[in-house]
């Protein structure tokens, strides 16, 4: 049996995501032919948004999403961290390299969690709240192949962030909502095709785990 839901909280939600998914913003006419419904439902479900900074007008009128969404993404971040830290530690200390979990905020890369091996005696130190260009090292490039359905299995970079640093990362594909990678970096020599798959199995190890999957 279908549990019973809020169709006004459904169609808050819609809103949201076709806001989020579209370029330059919508009118609330086209908002509501996206959603199905009249304008007077869309002009209350847009005031009610715009409230709780969810939505807010440019200065045409358009409608995008709002900072309100900047917070609550901020909040998932330790809920992230909590499930990636063990793989990136399994990871690092597998490869003897820094590994990572970075997360696209626009279009930037941010690093979200970073576990450094114990072995080894040097390794790349990667900052927590690193920001980088998307289309600029490993991490954000296996970002953007995440988009694409027959992406590359994982990314290979050299020197695009730190001069000599290596880096190969995995898109972590199949989480509704999240665009993220998991990666490794070093300074040393690095065997790409030993490494990059198992970067991609640490990658999908971290999609089973946020989609509830052992």
């Amino acid at each position: 049996m279908v549990a019973e839901t809020s169709q006004t909280l459904d169609r808050g939600l819609r809103a949201l995501q076709v806001l989020g998914e579209t370029t330059g913003g919508l009118t609330v006419t086209e908002l509501a032919a996206a959603l199905g419904v009249n304008r007077t439902v869309t002009y209350r479900l847009v005031a009610t948004l715009e409230c709780h900074a969810l939505v807010r007008r440019d200065p045409r009128g358009r409608l995008h999403v709002g900072l309100g969404a900047l917070r609550l993404a901020a909040s998932v971040h330790p809920a992230l961290r909590e499930v990636g830290v063990p793989v990136l530690r399994d990871l690092a200390e597998a490869v003897g390299c820094t590994a990572h979990l970075t997360i696209a905020e626009g279009e930037e890369a941010l690093a979200l969690a970073v576990v450094e091996p114990t072995w080894t005696d040097f390794h790349v130190s990667y900052r927590v709240g690193a920001r980088h260009p998307l289309r600029q090292g490993a991490a954000g490039r296996a970002v953007l192949a995440g988009r694409e359905p027959e992406g590359p299995p994982w990314v290979a970079t050299y020197g695009e962030l730190q001069p000599g640093a290596r880096g190969v990362a995995a898109a972590v594909r199949g989480v509704d909502g999240l665009e993220a990678s998991v990666g490794i970096v070093t300074l040393g020599e690095l065997e790409v095709d030993r490494v990059g798959p198992q970067v991609a199995a640490a990658a999908a190890q971290v999609a089973r785990l946020l989609s509830g999957g052992a």
